[in-house]
């Protein structure tokens, strides 16, 4: 256990994402990992149907994540985190192919963009702490020849990440400016998650 660490058990994160997990193990605090098990895109849906923003349904899916391991793990605190991008009123997702990758980068090129990197933390169906910053990025434009050999470099990881990126990557070639916080980019908010743990008792002050 960590010297920081004033927690009875490890925290369980939500995720399998390498990122977050690489994240939260940078910090020392003991954690577990496991799948969500939600689907996100019949959770997210309605919300879209009714006109909800990139951070409402960022947030909701981060609940949704925490609840639903939050039930299989008994007394045990929970973090659920994800992550929307948002362009000119666009909701954008993963892409699913090559095409659709190239697409997304198209749209985004020479403008600013906006990850919502929500998070919450939960003790079974208790709700502790909630958050949802957000970081704005400007591409730079970008042309055709480019985007056709950012893909061929990048290959299966531009599927991974909503945007076609990833900032700590290649994805750094993309940008012109960023206005945020890093984590809140790379989708795990650390300082507030931290804050609330320092004031809840789990961490050392």
């Amino acid at each position: 256990m960590s010297a920081l660490w004033r927690g009875p058990t490890p925290l369980l994160l939500a995720s399998r994402s390498a990122a977050r997990r690489t994240l939260l193990t940078a910090t020392g605090i003991p954690f577990e990992s496991c799948d969500a098990s939600i689907d996100e895109r019949a959770v997210e849906a309605p919300l879209r149907q009714a006109g909800a923003g990139a951070a409402t349904i960022a947030l909701h899916l981060a609940r949704k994540k925490a609840l639903s391991a939050g039930a299989r793990a008994r007394g045990q605190m929970v973090i659920g985190a994800d992550q929307t991008l948002s362009c000119e009123g666009r909701l954008f997702t993963k892409p699913q192919d090559r095409a659709a990758a190239s697409v997304q980068l198209e749209a985004l090129a020479g403008k600013t963009h906006e990850l919502h990197s929500a998070i919450c933390v939960v003790v079974e169906e208790r709700i502790l702490f909630e958050a949802v910053p957000a970081a704005r990025l400007t591409m730079r434009p970008l042309s055709a020849a480019f985007i056709a050999a950012y893909l061929d470099e990048a290959r299966d990881a531009v599927l991974g990440s909503v945007g076609a990126y990833q900032l700590e990557g290649l994805g750094v070639h993309l940008f012109e400016r960023i206005e945020g916080d890093h984590f809140v980019i790379l989708g795990l908010p650390l300082l507030p998650l931290l804050d609330f743990l320092r004031a809840e008792g789990s961490l050392q002050a």
